[in-house]
């Protein structure tokens, strides 16, 4: 990574404004924090921090509110959590912009962290407006880039505001770029992408620009429909993107061509509804058209996990069936296998992750993405504007002062 980090500069005793990823899935009916895996992923930054005597400031988003104050998006219950988990207080501003902010900053002490209320209530951060990134540059010295998960977002508090401030890397974001770096161009083979999810067009940009340097591609979950079809399957009433029919076929030709290898479910959970008292397991040309496939079937289970006990590297996206409506074996079944591989397993982000965390596997993961759709960038060769908007390596430190 070219890239300054908050290492590469001095931070004691300045007032340090750090993009993070609190973005966490919330208990719609109480309220409640579901999952804490990102609060904890940022903690070696602002402990880092805390421990240079440097005054943080964190500025996060928390779900969609669209411009607009949504009482329920509060980063209040984010800020007890990360208050629980540094050991010491962490104040949270009504807002975060403004005088009362600015006062909010005036008055922190060295080591002290106060954490923004969500900077998606206001309309001008999703518009990347210059205004409103000058304004937040107004509370701190230097800005730290510890959001990967938002950094595929050219955002006012992402990609604006590093006009204005020093802008380096978080921990977080160097560890992410390493580890996807790794992958991509050093991976300890053989190297496997498991890939699931219901779309391919999230998908193909990333899979077209790594068929060449995977050894194995797996495709489950309901992407696996469009590859299917465009090999003359039946798939029932199975969701499909039929503009990206040619896609699909596309990049089977081109597999086809190289040495890796394209493995498609044997056979797939099928159900007439997402029901899974009617669900039954089907061979892939056994598909009834009144059905739609809704997981991956055992004997597929069974060929993904044997081919995969083989590799050194794996990294996985997408769950296997519609994991939210039941349909889990298929994704359980990937998540246990990885878990005891001896090998390099790399998730994804996104809802992989939320179900490697849910079933309590993280911690046997090698690494666990913090970003769904900012990986999938990274891994399709394009570039993360946050990523690129941070100072150099070739800027000499000294001149952040």
């Amino acid at each position: 990574m070219n890239k300054l980090t908050v290492k590469d500069v001095p931070v004691t005793g300045k007032r340090v404004l750090v993009r993070v990823d609190f973005n966490v899935p919330l208990d719609e009916a109480t309220g409640a924090l579901m999952d804490d895996t990102r609060i904890r992923a940022s903690l070696p930054t602002i402990n880092y921090l805390t421990s240079q005597a440097a005054r943080v400031i964190l500025c996060s988003h928390l779900g969609r509110p669209k411009g607009k104050v949504v009482e329920k998006l509060r980063l209040g219950i984010v800020g007890q959590r990360l208050s629980q988990l540094l050991g010491q207080p962490v104040a949270v501003a009504t807002d975060c912009v403004g005088a009362g902010v600015e006062k909010a900053v005036a008055e922190l002490g060295a080591g002290e962290v106060l954490l923004l209320e969500n900077v998606r209530f206001h309309p001008e951060e999703e518009a990347n407006d210059d205004s409103f990134a000058r304004a937040l540059s107004r509370l701190a010295d230097i800005y730290v880039n510890d959001a990967f998960g938002a950094s595929h977002r050219a955002h006012a508090s992402i990609v604006g505001i590093t006009k204005y401030l020093p802008s380096v890397a978080g921990l977080l974001v160097v560890k992410e770029v390493q580890t996807l770096e790794g992958i991509l161009y050093r991976p300890s083979r053989p190297f496997a992408a498991l890939l699931g999810g219901a779309k391919i067009s999230d998908k193909v940009a990333m899979m077209e620009n790594i068929a060449d340097k995977v050894d194995l591609l797996l495709i489950g979950g309901g992407m696996a429909a469009i590859f299917l079809k465009a090999r003359s399957h039946e798939i029932g009433r199975s969701l499909v993107e039929l503009d990206m029919l040619s896609t699909a076929g596309g990049l089977m030709a081109k597999m086809a061509g190289n040495s890796a290898r394209l493995m498609l479910p044997v056979d797939v959970l099928v159900a007439e509804e997402t029901s899974r008292a009617r669900a039954t397991a089907v061979p892939v040309d056994s598909i009834p058209q009144n059905s739609r496939i809704v997981d991956i079937g055992p004997q597929t289970i069974e060929a993904f996990s044997r081919e995969l006990k083989k590799c050194h590297t794996v990294f996985w996206n997408g769950p296997m069936g519609i994991y939210e409506a039941g349909f889990a074996e298929g994704t359980r079944s990937m998540a246990n296998l990885l878990a005891g591989l001896k090998a390099n397993t790399i998730i994804g982000g996104g809802s992989t992750a939320e179900v490697v965390a849910q079933i309590k596997l993280s911690d046997k993961m090698s690494f666990v993405s913090t970003g769904g759709g900012a990986s999938l960038r990274f891994l399709s060769g394009q570039t993360l504007p946050g990523i690129e908007a941070l100072l150099s390596r070739r800027v000499p430190s000294s001149a952040v002062k």
